[in-house]
């Protein structure tokens, strides 16, 4: 009776041809870049320890800056350039954050799924090797700069309202404070910069770490930075030139080098024009180079097992 009960469920299920229900691609993607961020909380961490760290010292900051306005040590050019040098300097860091723990994540993507034998569960899910290595470049190139953006304009108004707080009554016009700080404008900016100087730009750099990820047998981080090393001090021991060290720099500092010869400012404003950010060859030889290295890197990952 119980193997005819338990048999019953079954046939009903297998008569109406009920199948298990199909995962697009998008929705691949989204959860495995969600597990990406479940595995490895520094991605959001990191910017904002820097972010709470770095409001802790602007309002003792701004504690002092009060005093030296009582003392009339300062204009209101003076202080408007104060203030505005702390908002610069919050941007700076945070990216600065988002770039360092985007550097250490690639080179331990892969490499450590493999050193603590994860990848082979990881492999027995229904997840092609391709979507799994887009998702960990995904994390860098777009997850790091909008999280980045979040937490900069976030702390950014955060500092305009201490700000405002603490040097209400010292004379400093806040209307003006507020006015000056353009602060849509320059969080449009700050966004743009951010998806196209640290993420397409950056691509060949972080697919080099995540091929290096995907092959190094340990110590994925000297593997990744020794070679390039190597090749500069022979290429400057041999033949006295820097072509490379030249095109590793050009390809860290910006297109700022690759614009100047579309006859535009070789500054930061520059790298904000679309018409030249998008048509410097830099920006497309980096690409295609990042996509060998990512094809290497599925490969790899393909073939590699555990540690």
């Amino acid at each position: 009776m119980n193997t005819q009960s338990n048999a019953v469920p079954e046939s009903s299920f297998q008569s109406q041809g009920i199948a298990p229900a199909a995962v697009s691609p998008a929705q691949t993607i989204y959860w495995s870049i969600r597990r990406e961020l479940w595995e490895n909380r520094s991605i959001y961490v990191a910017p904002l320890a820097v972010a709470a760290l770095f409001l802790l010292g602007f309002v003792v900051n701004m504690l002092a800056l009060r005093r030296r306005v009582g003392a009339s040590s300062l204009d209101a050019a003076q202080q408007h350039n104060v203030l505005v040098s702390q908002y610069e300097l919050a941007g700076a860091l945070i990216m600065g954050t988002a770039l360092i723990v985007g550097i250490f994540y690639t080179l331990d993507a892969l490499y450590g799924e493999r050193r603590d034998r994860s990848i082979l569960f990881w492999k027995s899910l229904p997840v092609s090797d391709l979507t799994t290595v887009l998702s960990k470049l995904a994390v860098p190139i777009l997850i790091l700069p909008l999280l980045s953006f979040a937490v900069t304009v976030a702390a950014q108004f955060i500092m305009l309202l201490l700000s405002s707080v603490i040097l209400a009554g010292s004379g400093v016009n806040i209307a003006v404070l507020w006015r000056e700080a353009s602060f849509f404008q320059v969080s449009f900016v700050l966004l743009y910069h951010l998806l196209t100087v640290h993420g397409l730009w950056y691509v060949p750099l972080y697919s080099w770490m995540l091929l290096v990820s995907a092959w190094a047998p340990r110590a994925p981080f000297i593997w990744a930075f020794l070679p390039p090393f190597v090749i500069c001090g022979l290429e400057k021991i041999a033949f006295n030139t820097s072509y490379c060290l030249n095109m590793l720099l050009y390809r860290l500092t910006g297109p700022g080098d690759g614009m100047a010869s579309h006859s535009a400012p070789n500054d930061f404003m520059a790298t904000l024009i679309p018409d030249h950010f998008f048509s410097t060859p830099g920006l497309w030889t980096g690409l295609v180079v990042g996509a060998a290295f990512l094809s290497g890197a599925v490969r790899l990952r393909r073939h590699q097992g555990p540690i």
